[in-house]
């Protein structure tokens, strides 16, 4: 079962979306290089290799999920001007797993080799000051919030502002620097806490509940939209993503403009590469976009095995200059973050998951990290189950949750 072609495949221009154009084609057997060695590196790793590229990642940890499978691994900071050289003097294109890479860095590189997504792109990303005041400009919906820089703003905020929620501008991900107030005064001892740090204060809006679209445009201004994902969080962190090829009447007009606004935001910022954007959807009906990450997604990650071509194939065959690949999600699924908590019994005593159990799952896909230590709230894999119906899906995501002592209440 596909989604309509008109919901999976807007095109920004006219020209034909298999012939890449302007853009010199890089051909596999050549490198591919990607800074940063998580556990989104390993994935495109493994994408790119069965492209036939080879890929270096540079990274400055010794042992990372990415580096223990790539064709070379440059163990290196990522301001390191000689490992960069190094990298753009190999490569023939170079991409990023995160955001919060020095944008710097990836000016240097693009001096001499193609860099997708662009450190403009990113260092909007990786600033949530500017990150909504980009949205705006766009003319995408947002929630009601304001830019907390100087001793005094907080006073001067709305009162519709409160209750929410202080959002530190930079390094914030996974619910880290983020701080629900309920008053001004809170607002105030919060941001005494966070040390002043420049933030954003965004209202809490009437939430029904959240969705993400992932997006893949190529330097020609094509795009192409996935399925959006339903997420349920838990302390800040992912926790499910549940994908319907055909949703219900109900769902398929905010699903259908959450994919038009995704791709306008990526033409907008006239992106290239993998882009997420993850939105609200409020008690009535409406659209809010929250943030967008300029990478693959863990929302994303159900297009490994569920659609055509997977979000880390895209992020490569954009980079390389090849056609898009084909979004199209071929059944329904629902993907369970893994987390290091599930390597804790109750007594808090270390001990391995079943994995026997879970793989006995009819429709489980187990995907493990490679990291060496698990620690609680670091994700250390994911488990995908696939079904003729979502009904199917979810009930084997239920047996797999229940074999990983993971809560499922989907």
């Amino acid at each position: 079962m596909h989604f309509p072609a008109a919901f999976i495949s807007t095109a920004h221009n006219t020209s034909d979306m298999n012939t890449p154009s302007d853009v010199s084609v890089i051909a596999p057997g050549n490198w591919l290089g990607m800074l940063g060695g998580g556990q989104l590196g390993r994935m495109f790793c493994h994408a790119a290799q069965s492209m036939g590229y080879k890929v270096a990642v540079l990274d400055p940890a010794a042992e990372c999920p990415a580096g223990v499978v790539a064709d070379l691994h440059i163990q290196a900071a990522y301001d390191d001007a000689q490992a960069l050289d190094r990298l753009a003097g190999l490569c023939a294109a170079v991409t990023t797993e995160f955001e919060n890479v020095p944008a710097q860095s990836l000016e240097r590189l693009a001096q001499s080799v193609r860099v997708s997504p662009d450190s403009r792109s990113v260092a909007i990303a990786q600033d949530r000051i500017a990150e909504k005041s980009f949205l705006a400009r766009a003319g995408v919906p947002v929630a009601p919030h304001a830019a907390i820089v100087q001793p005094g703003e907080l006073e001067q905020a709305g009162n519709e502002l409160f209750p929410g929620i202080l959002k530190s501008a930079r390094l914030g991900y996974d619910g880290k620097g983020q701080v629900r107030v309920a008053s001004r005064a809170e607002a105030i001892e919060a941001w005494e806490a966070m040390g002043r740090v420049p933030c954003v204060l965004e209202a809490l809006v009437p939430l029904a509940s959240e969705i993400s679209v992932v997006v893949a445009r190529n330097a020609q201004g094509q795009s192409v939209a996935y399925a959006p994902s339903l997420n349920e969080h838990r302390d800040g962190i992912l926790a499910v993503s549940t994908v319907e090829p055909q949703a219900p009447k109900s769902a398929q007009a905010f699903h259908q403009a959450a994919a038009r606004i995704a791709q306008d935001v990526a033409h907008a910022l006239d992106y290239v590469g993998v882009l997420c954007v993850e939105f609200f959807v409020l008690n009535d009906g409406r659209l809010v976009a929250n943030e967008m990450a300029p990478r693959p997604h863990n929302s994303g990650h159900y297009t490994i095995d569920a659609c055509i071509s997977s979000q880390f194939e895209q992020q490569a065959r954009v980079m390389a200059g090849q056609p898009l690949g084909d979004p199209s999600c071929l059944c329904a699924s629902v993907m369970l973050n893994v987390l290091g908590d599930v390597w804790f019994d109750a007594q808090g005593e270390l001990r391995e998951p079943d994995w026997t159990r879970v793989l006995g799952v009819p429709g489980a896909k187990l995907h493990l990290y490679g990291k060496a230590e698990a620690r609680r709230g670091r994700k250390m894999g994911h488990v995908t189950v696939l079904g003729a119906t979502l009904g199917a899906a979810r009930e084997g995501a239920r047996e797999a949750a229940a074999a990983l002592r993971i809560p499922f209440d989907v």
